[in-house]
């Protein structure tokens, strides 16, 4: 994954808007205002090619970010009560559309705030990706914001919840970048992990 081709590409708000799949995918998700763009900006060591939303709950479209050899594909974040049902429904609609089709997703990444326990809107959204079968891992984020004691209690709590069933957890911070060379890792050891489905439709 080079990080110095990564370009902003386009937006969709609907399901039957999307492109197909040409390229590997990874796929970001968490609830609003958990730092999903600032974690993508430091992921790809950039200010604001992701930008930051000043409203939560504001950003209802699915934003692909294309490098050298993957696509970062950003969905809209969820739990924000403020939003009308008919919206909360269209990006329900929108992520399960996205998920539901014939893509080359080699790694979701759910996103979820250190500093708090995880919502009911996170849990479901974790027993949604299990029950989806693509490989996905934990990134817990703002690390930096907790003491030292409370960090060590707090990951502790998410290790032990998300551990059992086997689900990876990365503290992150976009702030000290802790876990960005993880992430950065995780990321290319999916990509190259298996051929994408340009490639294997050219062999068949």
């Amino acid at each position: 994954m080079k990080i110095e081709t990564a370009d902003f590409e386009a937006s969709f708000g609907r399901s039957n808007q999307l492109p197909f799949s040409t390229m590997p995918e990874i796929v970001f998700s968490g609830k609003s205002n958990v730092g999903k763009s600032s974690l993508i900006n430091k992921l790809l060591n950039r200010k604001s090619l992701a930008r930051v939303s000043s409203q939560p709950g504001k950003t209802g479209t699915i934003n692909f970010y294309r490098l050298d050899n993957c696509r970062l594909v950003d969905l809209p974040g969820y739990g924000y009560a403020k939003v009308s049902l008919s919206e909360k429904k269209r990006w329900a609609e929108l992520v399960e559309g996205y998920l539901s089709m014939k893509r080359d997703i080699r790694l979701i990444i759910q996103i979820i705030d250190m500093r708090h326990e995880p919502s009911a809107d996170d849990l479901d959204m974790v027993s949604f990706l299990e029950n989806t079968g693509f490989p996905f891992l934990i990134a817990i984020t703002k690390s930096d914001k907790l003491n030292k004691t409370q960090r060590a209690l707090n990951l502790k709590m998410f290790q032990e919840l998300f551990g059992k069933r086997e689900i990876g957890v990365i503290p992150f911070s976009s702030q000290t970048g802790e876990g960005v060379e993880v992430l950065r890792k995780c990321i290319d050891e999916n990509i190259n992990l298996m051929p994408s489905l340009q490639e294997i439709n050219k062999e068949q």
